[in-house]
């Protein structure tokens, strides 16, 4: 099976919602306990991709089209000054893991914000998830701080840590990033795309 990366869709709500529901009801990966509509999430891809990327790792198998991952970017704070930056988020089925896709999606995403002129990523992982902590660290994000007892879902009292990684280097009087929706044409996106395809590996 071979996977391609792409700009998400409206239309790939189903797919994204197939992998990210069961984050809300069964798990503490995510705080939202009750997963959105189809309708909701559309409006969620709609939304974001005016402004962010939001990738999908499309898998070329069975099922024509399947997502097996995706990972988008979106505001990291309302204030002004903190415009040149982003909160990101990946997540990838249970039946594509293993693949490097999560490490595929990243570094494609970061390629693309790098493009539109943000400097910092931050992540933030409720623990424990060595898993997540894993692959943030192995992209380059380093550890921030961690949030004690800021959440409670499924029964218990959940921390959340942050990482943060360094897109570039920072510049004084840095140009306000690009609009998504202005650059995901242009042939480096579509090139971004490609070489962060490569890094996925066959299945085992």
């Amino acid at each position: 099976m071979t996977v391609e990366i792409r700009v998400a869709t409206p239309q790939d709500a189903r797919g994204i919602l197939a992998i990210y529901a069961p984050f809300c009801t069964s798990s503490h990966v995510s705080f939202e306990v009750v997963p959105p509509t189809e309708e909701q999430m559309r409006e969620r891809v709609a939304r974001i991709t005016r402004k962010y990327p939001w990738l999908i790792g499309e898998v070329d198998g069975e099922v024509d089209g399947e997502v097996g991952g995706y990972v988008y970017a979106s505001q990291h704070r309302e204030r002004a000054a903190y415009r040149w930056a982003v909160d990101v988020a990946v997540y990838v089925a249970e039946s594509q893991q293993r693949r490097n896709l999560g490490r595929a999606l990243y570094s494609t995403l970061f390629a693309i914000l790098r493009e539109q002129g943000y400097f910092q990523a931050y992540a933030g992982i409720a623990l424990p998830n060595a898993g997540s902590v894993g692959l943030h660290e192995a992209v380059g994000f380093q550890p921030v701080t961690v949030f004690p007892n800021v959440g409670y879902k499924l029964g218990r009292w959940l921390d959340v840590g942050w990482w943060q990684l360094q897109l570039r280097s920072e510049i004084d009087n840095p140009p306000d990033p690009r609009p998504f929706r202005e650059i995901r044409d242009e042939p480096v996106i579509a090139a971004a795309m490609r070489d962060g395809a490569r890094l996925v590996r066959a299945p085992s």
